[in-house]
């Protein structure tokens, strides 16, 4: 792709046949995705059931319920909503995004020394601008790439990189090095995807290594989480308590678990236990096939979503379809690795696992354009002004 001709700006037009649901869904992607849905349901009771204080239904449990409704709503919206759209809103989405980002650094929620979310007026919530920013901004590269927004392969890949760096940097200065370091993953994966040389893969992954290095020697508390994951045991009452515990989880589990509701690293023991270590309640209560059953619907997923890229007709329903599947399922590898000991503690969700309606919202809208293109991005493009379903 990095070679071909400009690729031409798509035109939206309305007939039966673009502007239609799409006939044929991906069984893949949509049984992936809803067994993730259905074990978080579960889970996320389980693991919010002791913070009820004696309510019947806990507080969190409702909320996540109230966020997987929504993005149901959102699904069902996405496959009706045509790839030309999402192709001309590319650039104002990211504008609205990097908009989010300075608003929460100028009036977000501060909690635990960082800025990452922002108070919802009129309402009892809080939106993370950064979930918002890790869709929007691969959108906006893949509509670069695709070749309309600049007439020459150095050109693309120099907007690539500035919008690229605009929000890596405002999620810096939340901070937010792990949100960071997963858009820069998934801006990595489109630019690979997209044709870029590997002589220039390897100089940017060597730039980010080295301001990785920089931003982590700058601030005490992201060393101390290196000492905690270098040293586990010997700061287990430390910066290593977290993974100490999580090791805990998934020793106590073994082959079947405990017994789902029974385990007990989620009862203090296991901080942010509904959340960034819920992987590891399931490996307590569900033990290793509880995890096996996870991490193999998120395979399923990267499975399916290369098949709908791979099936595209055009570069930038291509690289969209790359987009999408890297944004559910690179959180995920993250998250699993964290939880097992082989990355640093980064505080990422794991995605329609973990409690949390934001991550909910635009997991659910990145599937439903996933289906969008599995219905509509193996037909070849129409000729003339709609050239995207």
């Amino acid at each position: 792709m990095w070679r071909r001709a400009r690729f031409r700006m798509p035109t939206p037009r309305r007939n039966s046949r673009t502007d239609a649901t799409p006939t044929s869904l991906d069984g893949a992607i949509a049984a992936s995705a809803a067994l993730l849905a259905t074990l978080g349901v579960v889970m996320v009771y389980s693991t919010t059931a002791p913070l009820s204080m004696g309510s019947a239904i806990p507080p969190h449990f409702l909320r996540h319920l109230a966020g997987l409704g929504l993005g149901i709503v959102i699904i069902a919206v996405a496959i009706r909503i045509p790839l030309a759209w999402w192709y001309r809103l590319a650039i104002p989405l990211w504008a609205a995004g990097v908009l989010l980002l300075l608003l929460t650094a100028l009036a977000g929620i501060e909690a635990n020394g960082a800025r990452r979310w922002l108070a919802i007026p009129g309402l009892n919530a809080s939106f993370q601008a950064a979930e918002f920013v890790k869709w929007a901004t691969p959108v906006a590269v893949a509509s670069i790439l695709a070749g309309a927004a600049a007439p020459d392969n150095r050109r693309r890949f120099r907007l690539t990189l500035l919008i690229s760096a605009v929000p890596v940097g405002l999620l810096l200065m939340q901070p937010d090095l792990g949100s960071a370091a997963v858009l820069l993953a998934l801006v990595a994966l489109l630019l690979f995807v997209g044709g870029v040389p590997m002589r220039r893969l390897g100089s940017l992954a060597g730039v980010a290594a080295i301001g990785v290095a920089c931003f982590i020697a700058a601030r005490p508390y992201a060393l101390a989480r290196w000492k905690g994951f270098l040293a586990p045991w010997q700061n287990a009452r430390a910066e290593g308590f977290q993974l100490v515990q999580s090791f805990v989880a998934f020793g106590r589990g073994g082959s079947f678990g405990v017994g789902l509701g029974d385990g007990r690293q989620k009862l203090s023991y296991l901080p942010e236990a509904h959340t960034d270590f819920i992987l590891s309640v399931v490996a307590e209560e569900l033990g290793l096939v509880g995890v096996l059953i996870v991490l193999g619907a998120f395979a399923g997923l990267v499975l399916a979503g290369l098949r709908v890229a791979a099936r595209a007709q055009d570069p930038f329903t291509r690289l969209v379809a790359c987009a999408m599947t890297g944004f559910l399922t690179i959180p995920a590898a993250v998250n699993a690795a964290v939880v097992m000991g082989l990355l640093p503690t980064t505080g990422f969700t794991l995605p329609f696992v973990s409690y949390g309606s934001n991550s909910l919202v635009m997991c659910a809208l990145a599937v439903g354009i996933l289906l969008r293109i599995a219905g509509h991005g193996a037909v070849a493009p129409a000729r003339g002004r709609g050239g995207l379903r």
